[in-house]
């Protein structure tokens, strides 16, 4: 689960940092029919601000009302929606930094005595996550103690648990 949104990777113009911190915030600014928009961020380093394009001379009748109204009232929400975009990443040619940025949330500890556990992870938000860093944190394990289980047979998953994942897979935990 997401805590605060991501940090942007860019390169700053003015000082060289490569790091850029939205807060939510939004610049909408209208030509007759047209309209523009953009995702403002900060500079972590000296405090510049940057704009990520959301909309670039878009006819304003073709923009869907309740988008203009989040625009204008600075939706973080919206904002988070948007850093999760593919289409917005390329088009600004950005990458995000999810660390520190999402928690896990196991539902308790009741299923750490049993033999067999079958667990179903579920992303409340695209977050970049090597599950063997998600198993690990949740179960109260060593990485390499993780690895382990994976190597000897007791961590069976049909996604491949070393890789990147952003969305939802199952496992199941023989002790």
């Amino acid at each position: 689960m997401p805590t605060h949104l991501p940090l942007i990777l860019r390169r700053c113009h003015a000082c060289a940092s490569e790091r850029f911190r939205a807060n939510g915030k939004f610049r909408v600014n209208a030509h007759h029919k047209l309209i523009d928009a953009w995702l403002l961020a900060l500079c972590t380093g000296c405090g510049d601000t940057t704009k990520l394009t959301v909309l670039e001379r878009a006819n304003v009748r073709s923009v869907p009302p309740g988008l203009l109204d989040r625009l204008h009232a600075n939706d973080p929400a919206l904002a988070a929606e948007l850093l999760q975009d593919p289409v917005l990443r390329r088009r600004n040619r950005i990458a995000l930094d999810w660390d520190g940025a999402w928690r896990l949330d196991t539902g308790g500890t009741d299923f750490m005595d049993r033999e067999v556990i079958e667990v179903s992870v579920c992303f409340a938000a695209r977050i970049p996550v090597r599950p063997v860093r998600l198993i690990a944190e949740g179960c109260g394990l060593s990485r390499a103690e993780v690895g382990r289980l994976i190597e000897e047979g007791n961590l069976v998953s049909v996604v491949r648990l070393s890789a990147r994942l952003t969305g939802d897979f199952t496992f199941t935990l023989k002790r």
